[in-house]
Order: structure tokens, then C-alpha cells, then sequence
């Protein structure tokens, strides 16, 4: 189901602070560490993100290694795509409890394309890692953790954009993830 790779077109080992939105606030913080960057929410119900807008991809396959370190049950941590200026975009998400699903937020409203459904590769609890797999060629998406095909869909509202990750807690507890090792692909047709 992944699709043929050519060249590699970005690759991200996390060392420059310039590429990334770092900022620290009450609910908590992004920040770059040894080859990683690191999501950390404190006791309370809160959704942080980091923006990398440069370059912007229309077709590629994304990898990126997320690594939750606190988290429990609906917590969720993945990967933002298609990311637009006005903050459109494509949120694949992986839950604490071994879920997965993909929801797009545009002009501020949020639907789920792909609602939460159960995965075998998404391993529950933390600590824990997982290989995220996104291929976007137009329209067609699919979505793979750890190696392992989630499912594809169809949706062509947003089809270029930066790129991002994310961690949203649900539960007023701690929370924590760590991304790394993020390599972008050239898409053979």
C-alpha cells in the first residue's frame, strides 16, 4: 500500500531552532532537545502545537518517529499536514488508549474524515514509539503506523501545505511526547 519512493526531500533531525514555532506558556511548552522535539502539557486539558512551514509539499510520503513518555486514555499526539497560512489542515492522530483516526480542521471547523477506530500497530499506554507513515499524492491519502497500513481516503479540500505535530491532553493530567527522526519522500507516479 506505501507508495514508490523517489528522492528524498526534506530531512529533519530536529537540531535547528529556526524551523520550528518553540514557545512556552502556563499549559506548557515546545521545545527543541538533543535530536528531538518535545510536546509537554502540564495538569490541564490543553492542545499545543509545532508549525514547520518551510517547505511547503504538495505529493510526498512523511515518516516521523512520536514517542509519548506521559500520556493516558483519548490523550492524543500525531502529526499535522497541508498546513495553510490561515491554519487549515489534516490532523492524523494517535490515541493513548491504541486508536487512530484523521480529522481536518478548515476555516475552524473540525470533521473526522476517518473517526477514532481501534489499531493493533498503535501500542497503548507509554512510554511507547511509533513509526508515523503518511502518503498524499492530490486527493488520495493513506496512513500507515509502524509499518502497517490504517486505511486511505479520498478528500481534496487542502492539497498543499506545510507540515507539524502535535499533542492535545484530555484527561487534566500530564503530558508529554518526543518526535524525531522526521524524513519526507519524493512520490513516484
Amino acid at each position: 500500500m506505501r507508495p514508490e519512493l523517489g528522492q528524498i526531500l526534506l530531512e529533519d533531525d530536529f537540531s535547528d531552532p529556526n524551523a520550528w514555532t518553540l514557545y512556552q506558556s502556563s499549559t506548557g511548552s515546545v521545545a527543541l532537545g538533543k535530536n528531538e522535539l518535545t510536546i509537554a502539557i502540564g495538569e490541564t486539558n490543553a492542545n499545543l502545537f509545532s508549525i514547520r512551514e518551510e517547505p511547503i509539499f504538495t505529493d510526498f510520503y512523511l515518516e516521523i518517529t512520536a514517542e509519548p513518555t506521559l500520556c493516558k486514555d483519548l490523550d492524543e499526539y500525531g502529526v499535522l499536514f497541508r498546513v495553510s497560512p490561515k491554519i487549515d489542515y489534516y490532523r492524523l492522530s494517535l490515541s493513548c488508549n491504541g486508536q487512530v483516526r484523521l480529522d481536518r480542521v478548515s476555516d475552524g471547523q473540525a470533521s473526522s474524515p476517518q473517526p477514532w477506530m481501534l489499531s493493533g500497530a498503535v501500542p497503548p499506554g507509554a512510554p511507547s514509539s511509533s513509526r508515523l507513515g503518511i502518503a498524499a499524492v492530490g486527493a488520495e491519502m493513506s496512513f500507515f503506523v509502524n509499518g502497517h497500513y490504517q486505511f486511505s481516503i479520498h478528500d481534496p479540500l487542502l492539497t498543499e501545505g506545510g507540515m507539524g505535530v502535535f499533542a492535545r491532553s484530555t484527561n487534566k493530567m500530564a503530558m508529554t511526547v518526543n518526535y524525531s527522526n522526521l524524513v519526507i519522500y519524493e512520490v513516484i507516479r
